[in-house]
């Protein structure tokens, strides 16, 4: 069965954070707050993403 566009949707936001997060981590300087956020917005996300997958 084939994933619902929001799911696929947030799916590649999550990975895109997770590129972000990575990103900022390895910069000279990187901003904690900046991670942490980010992880935040991963953490969201990812539950959003178990919200709709457990009602199917």
């Amino acid at each position: 069965m084939s994933e619902s566009p929001r799911v696929e949707e947030l799916r590649k936001k999550h990975a895109a954070l997770s590129a972000k997060v990575e990103e900022v981590q390895q910069a000279p300087g990187s901003d904690d707050f900046e991670i942490v956020e980010l992880k935040k917005q991963k953490l969201r996300i990812k539950e959003e993403i178990t919200r709709l997958t457990a009602m199917n």
